[in-house]
């Protein structure tokens, strides 16, 4: 056969092939130039410099539902490094990629959201300027028996950090009948001696974590009253009782009796907070007392600096500064000498409730914002400056910090009713609890450090292993209906 005739029937046969729209493109360029370009049948595409790689994974990715997506994360939550550092050496041995490092999966999860977003195609080509490769570049050494590359045996021997597990479903959960759905009142605390108190309507009842028995502490339906507050103090012999009429009860936990009743407010007392023998005490009458229960009650401190109830009090752990919000949206910090607040801080929008202070860094305070405000801020104390914030889109009801680790969790009400952990200072968040139906009011952290508990509107409390590495018994996770009420 003729090869200029050869030549004709194939570019013919080429231009049929052709969609109508490059036909129609090829044609107006044909017409528009007065060069014609003369191409041949097949096109080879010069590969030097170009590196390649194949996205599979994240085609398959882009495919998932969210709800897939997740489920997904959390069957192979057990081989997710392993299958990280797996991936990172196929790329060094088919793609050349010269990893030495296994990536974070949640990092690189994070990455592949990104991509996904950017583009959906399956191949990306990146044009890489050659150099010229030193010594310490070679590939394979000479005197080993390994297939593998040198950067491989580097990822191989690179350190892991151990996956962080924080388990979705509390480890037990309790019912609390007429446990207050009341934003303002502090219902929960846990002690030293690892007994926890729960204020339910007029009586407070008090739960070993150690054998689950639970006894009633007092009744406050004899008085006409009801439970506003609960605090122990440090060495959890002692718990505080708030009440709707304004008094400050003292109460011994192992004799289950009551030592004093103090007086001085005239509303409701909704946040406590000792300081060694010390106590402090804020109501909605706007005033904060300290008071030594080894002393008359005539030697108290009067604090007034809010203008609207106070509903959070924590002493830092140096016991040196009292910091205290209010309904007011003030955040205000005191000292133990004065009378008026040394610092005063007015960024939230929202009542203060949620409060912390660092047990790593001096001077550190944490506060929360309730529903107008609904941002997690961040103080120094030694300065009087603001460090940082972030919207956690919900209200802030409780703060707590961990023990061990630079992080601290959060719970929250409307309109999402969940509980996070946050990483600091970077404010990653590192889990989210749900499982409350109503607004978590109230929060209280193990005397191990270890675990958390929740209570909330819904009448249950909920322990959560947030900040537990490991745990040595299976605890039951069906509802134990422990706080019954006792005729």
């Amino acid at each position: 056969m003729d090869q200029e005739y050869e030549r004709r029937l194939l570019r013919q046969i080429n231009h049929q092939n052709l969609p109508t729209e490059s036909r129609l493109t090829k044609g107006l360029g044909a017409a528009c130039s007065p060069v014609a370009v003369k191409s041949g049948d097949r096109y080879i595409p010069t590969r030097a410099g170009s590196n390649w790689s194949i996205n599979f994974h994240y085609a398959n990715e882009n495919c998932r539902s969210p709800a897939q997506t997740h489920k997904a994360k959390d069957a192979s939550s057990d081989s997710s490094k392993d299958a990280v550092a797996y991936a990172a050496l196929l790329r060094n041995e088919l793609l050349g990629a010269g990893m030495e490092t296994v990536a974070d999966p949640h990092a690189d999860d994070r990455r592949h959201a990104v991509l996904a977003q950017d583009s959906h195609s399956l191949f990306r080509f990146t044009v890489h300027t050659k150099r010229v490769p030193s010594v310490s570049d070679n590939e394979f050494s000479p005197y080993s028996l390994s297939p593998l590359s040198n950067k491989s045996h580097k990822l191989l021997r690179s350190p892991r950090k151990p996956a962080r597990k924080i388990s979705k479903i509390p480890f037990k959960v309790l019912d609390a009948p007429e446990l207050q759905d009341d934003f303002y009142l502090n219902l929960v605390d846990w002690s030293a001696g690892n007994l926890l108190s729960v204020g339910l309507g007029a009586c407070v009842y008090l739960w070993s974590a150690c054998t689950s028995q639970v006894t009633r502490l007092c009744d406050l339906s004899v008085d006409g009253d009801s439970v506003t507050s609960v605090c122990w103090n440090e060495r959890g012999g002692l718990v505080a009782v708030g009440t709707h009429k304004g008094y400050v009860q003292i109460w011994d936990a192992a004799g289950g009796r009551k030592l004093t009743c103090l007086e001085g407010h005239s509303a409701r007392v909704g946040a406590l907070a000792w300081n060694g023998e010390q106590l402090s005490s804020g109501s909605r009458d706007r005033v904060i007392l300290q008071r030594d229960i080894r002393t008359p009650p005539s030697a108290e401190r009067r604090l007034q600096g809010h203008r609207q109830e106070v509903c959070g009090l924590k002493w830092s752990p140096d016991h040196q500064h009292l910091a205290s919000g209010g309904n007011d949206n003030k955040l205000l910090v005191w000292n133990s000498s004065s009378l008026v607040p040394v610092q005063q801080y007015s960024d939230h929008l929202a009542a203060v409730k949620a409060i912390a202070w660092s047990p790593h860094q001096h001077g550190l305070l944490a506060s929360g914002g309730g529903t107008a405000d609904r941002c997690l801020r961040f103080w120094n104390t030694l300065t009087g400056q603001a460090l940082q914030s972030t919207d956690t889109g919900s209200q802030v009801c409780n703060l707590a910090w961990s023990k061990h680790a630079n992080e601290l969790v959060s719970t929250h009400g409307y309109s999402q009713n969940q509980i996070l952990v946050w990483k600091y200072p970077s404010l990653t968040q590192v889990a989210k609890l749900t499982g409350h139906s109503y607004r978590v009011l109230y929060l209280a952290v193990s005397p191990d450090g270890e675990a958390i508990v929740t209570g909330a509107g819904d009448e249950t409390l909920r322990f959560w292993n947030v900040f537990s590495k490991t745990r040595c018994t299976k605890e039951s996770k069906s509802v134990l209906n422990l706080f019954t009420r006792i005729r």
